[in-house]
């Protein structure tokens, strides 16, 4: 969008062009993008390493990138990428709040050069961007499929620094202090404010996480990663109505009693197990690997006081090691089909989360309240 202002010097009004691109611009041009993003030491440059060397895609280091973008910079404009310390007990005498005010303003000033950078390089091909994107940003520019948070506790982000390789420039630099350890407290301490509450908000969310806690290898990490953006989609994949009592159903009781959601697995073991589905209403399986690997309902009631509102595509699940196959969209369409069958034009989809269903086809319809007087998003999809 371009936008005219006039300022006001002495008698004289002078005519302004700002240009402002809007949000979804920058999505559709950052489409073959995928980035790889979330807190220090969580993996991110390893990964990105590893996916564009098996998939034979490019990869973007924002971080590497920081010394070209200062040369195309001015003071004015980037102040904070234009600051120059005189040594390290200036760089590391500064209080916390200073660095972290200073990191933030790096970032935000180095962003519009990176975005301009991935809209040239990514338009005629895939490309990984290793960058630093919040949630926040993360849902202006790119989709949900299309990035994943590596994340861990900031606790002691120095101490690990100073013991990498790749990191001897910064570990030398930090040792030229005339207290390294107190340079070292203050880095710490400020990268653990800058990320901690990333590092919260992501472990509950819609995006697709891995925390290095879990203690997974760097290549079953980037396999996983690679489900998700579907660099890597080759599984068969059936989706399966289940009757009752069938052996089908006996094992879908024991996969959700051993599946992770524990809010909802009670509630579907007593569902199935005791078989509570109306006449129109099912459960479906997905079956990879030949075992079930994921599920869903199809009810006429769900977890909140809206009779008027059915039928519901619900209970949603797909265990961990087999997410980034796209089998949610393939359990929802089962259900979908299954919903047309019966006459239905359209089914709705609870959840606490925005930008997840849409890709789907499903679009916002209201707020909802649940019986536990929690506050959900209501979505709906017209069957064609």
């Amino acid at each position: 969008m371009l936008y005219t202002t006039y300022t006001k010097s002495k008698t004289i009004y002078q005519k302004e062009l700002i240009m402002i691109f809007q949000d979804n611009v920058i999505r559709h041009y950052l489409k073959n993008v995928y980035f790889i993003t979330g807190t220090p030491c969580g993996g991110k440059t390893t990964i990105s390493k590893i996916l564009g060397e098996k998939y034979g895609i490019p990869v973007y280091n924002a971080d590497e990138m920081f010394p070209v973008h200062q040369t195309k910079s001015d003071k004015t404009s980037q102040p904070d990428m234009n600051k120059i310390f005189a040594d390290a007990d200036e760089f590391f005498g500064r209080t916390v709040d200073e660095y972290v005010n200073w990191l933030i303003n790096n970032t935000r000033e180095q962003l519009d050069f990176v975005l301009l950078d991935l809209i040239k390089l990514s338009q005629n091909g895939k490309l990984i961007c290793d960058c630093h994107l919040t949630p926040e940003l993360a849902e202006k520019f790119t989709d949900v499929s299309r990035i994943a948070f590596l994340i861990k506790e900031p606790i002691s982000i120095a101490e690990e620094y100073c013991a990498r390789p790749d990191h001897a420039d910064f570990r030398d630099f930090l040792n030229s202090a005339s207290s390294p350890e107190q340079a070292k407290t203050v880095c710490s301490e400020a990268l653990y404010r800058l990320h901690i509450d990333l590092y919260k908000n992501v472990r509950n969310s819609k995006w697709f996480s891995i925390d290095r806690a879990e203690g997974l290898s760097a290549e079953i990490s980037a396999e996983m990663i690679a489900r998700h953006f579907g660099l890597n989609t080759s599984i068969a994949v059936e989706t399966v109505k289940v009757e009752k009592e069938s052996l089908l159903a006996d094992e879908l009781l024991t996969f959700i009693k051993n599946c992770s959601w524990e809010e909802v697995k009670d509630h579907m073991a007593c569902l199935v197990r005791n078989w509570e589905f109306a006449e129109n209403e099912a459960a479906f399986v997905a079956i990879a690997d030949n075992r079930i690997v994921g599920m869903t309902t199809l009810m006429n009631t769900d977890y909140y006081p809206l009779p008027e509102v059915f039928p519901w595509v619900s209970c949603i699940f797909v265990t961990e090691e087999y997410r980034g196959y796209r089998i949610s969209e393939k359990l929802i369409s089962a259900a979908n089909s299954y919903a047309r069958s019966l006459g239905y034009d359209k089914t709705y989809i609870p959840t606490p989360y925005l930008g997840l269903y849409e890709r789907f086809g499903y679009k916002y319809l209201k707020e909802i309240v649940n019986y536990g007087g929690g506050t959900d998003h209501l979505f709906v999809k017209e069957l064609q």
